[in-house]
């Protein structure tokens, strides 16, 4: 009797947790997807210039550039209408032409750092200010459009 109540509390919680995921192929969980890889990459970039990862320029080079495409991605998958399950605030839909703008300033940015890793050799030290930009970049959407 113990098992059987303890493997329908289990199942119940499995069935209760499976209702909170997003549907990975729904706009949101695509972009929350590209959102990931994204933190991932630039958490690497960022390791490799502050000593957390052993910087390799060749991986710096490469995960700059896989930034720079994924930056491009997520913002043709924000809906003419915000989703209930958004963390993204109204302001995304309300002032579109800011968010537009914030988000070429971020493709911008990623494109710089992509420029600066052509310069050979590849320095860290010359990477820590594009490195920085793209940031900064992402910082300055997530204070207005993000809820936290």
């Amino acid at each position: 009797m113990i098992a059987r109540t303890l493997l329908l509390l289990a199942l119940s919680g499995l069935t209760l947790t499976a209702c909170d995921r997003v549907d990975p192929n729904s706009p949101l969980g695509q972009r929350q997807a590209l959102f990931k890889q994204m933190l991932n990459t630039s958490e690497d970039l960022g390791g490799m210039l502050r000593g957390r990862i052993g910087f390799d320029a060749k991986e710096f080079a490469a995960g700059a550039t896989q930034l720079d495409q994924l930056a491009r991605q997520p913002w043709q998958h924000f809906p003419q209408v915000r989703e209930e399950d958004s963390s993204a605030r109204d302001e995304v839909w309300q002032r579109q032409e800011r968010f537009q703008q914030l988000a070429r300033d971020l493709e911008a940015s990623t494109a710089a750092l992509v420029a600066a890793t052509t310069q050979a050799p590849l320095k860290a030290a010359a990477l820590v200010a594009p490195v920085d930009r793209v940031e900064k970049a992402c910082k300055a959407c997530h204070e207005e459009f993000r809820v936290y």
